[in-house]
């Protein structure tokens, strides 16, 4: 099943006037509209966690993140669980006037990955997560940060202009030239992460400033369960041309035929700029 969530974040109503001057209209600020998706795949259990919180006192700020378990049957979404609650919890302190957006997604890694491994010594599990996530404040500017294989992408008009590139094996590949991009979506050892949350090793995250927001730019996060069945020309068309929630559904439903019954946990975030 699909689950979907529209949520308005930046209200728009126009700035209140004097009686006695002539009524004129300002232009409305943008607006962030949000959509979730998830779904289990052809898997026995669901692991991905994913989730869009806008800031609980109205600031305009929003954050958005996928997190895919990984542990067997519960612990994969036991790792899922903890980042998706670590970063409640800390965006909740959260102050965007006085905190810096790349310090809070740092931490969310920081301590979703102690939490983990917190997890893994009290339960006698190995669970592990991927996390990729960003945050856009009132005034649109945009940090994101990734560890692991989920991604995160900017849209605009229709192209894409920028995205995450994965902690894995065959990233690695293709960075040294021993790879292309197409023969990596079918490489044997495509899932194989160099990094992630939750390892002996700490994670090395990356987190970018992407600058400011325009009205109709689309950032997507969303776990390989998904992307690995669309090239970026897709992605783009998709989301910059659809709302949220309609691209959230087509994508999921189109990745669900492309997998052919042998589909992974998928889950996905969309948040779009309307003017």
């Amino acid at each position: 099943m699909v689950e979907t969530v529209v949520k308005p974040i930046i209200p728009t109503a126009p700035t209140a006037m004097s009686e006695n001057k002539p009524r004129s209209r300002k232009p409305l600020a943008p607006r962030l509209i949000a959509a979730t998706g998830t779904h289990r795949g052809d898997r026995q259990y669901q692991q991905d966690q994913v989730c869009v919180i806008p800031h609980h006192r109205g600031s305009g700020a929003l954050l958005a993140l996928v997190a895919d378990g990984m542990g067997g049957k519960s612990g994969g979404r036991k790792a899922a669980d903890q980042v998706v609650l670590t970063a409640q919890q800390l965006f909740e302190r959260y102050s965007p006037s006085e905190e810096s957006g790349e310090g809070l997604l740092r931490q969310i890694c920081s301590e979703s990955h102690l939490m983990i491994k917190l997890t893994a010594l009290s339960a006698e599990e190995e669970p592990h997560s991927t996390l990729a996530c960003f945050l856009i404040t009132a005034d649109l500017a945009c940090h994101w940060l990734h560890t692991g294989d989920s991604r995160v992408y900017l849209f605009r008009q229709g192209e894409m202009i920028r995205r995450t590139y994965d902690q894995s094996y065959v990233q690695r590949l293709i960075d040294q030239g021993q790879l292309t991009e197409a023969e990596a979506q079918s490489h044997p050892q495509s899932n194989l992460l160099t990094a992630c949350l939750g390892t002996v090793q700490e994670p090395e995250p990356v987190v970018t400033d992407l600058g400011k927001l325009m009205p109709g730019d689309v950032v997507m996060c969303c776990s390989d369960g998904l992307w690995h069945y669309f090239n970026e020309r897709e992605l783009a068309t998709v989301t910059t041309t659809l709302p949220p929630r309609e691209s959230v559904e087509l994508l999921i439903n189109k990745a669900r035929q492309r997998a052919q019954g042998a589909g992974d946990n998928l889950s996905i975030a969309v948040v779009k700029v309307e003017s």
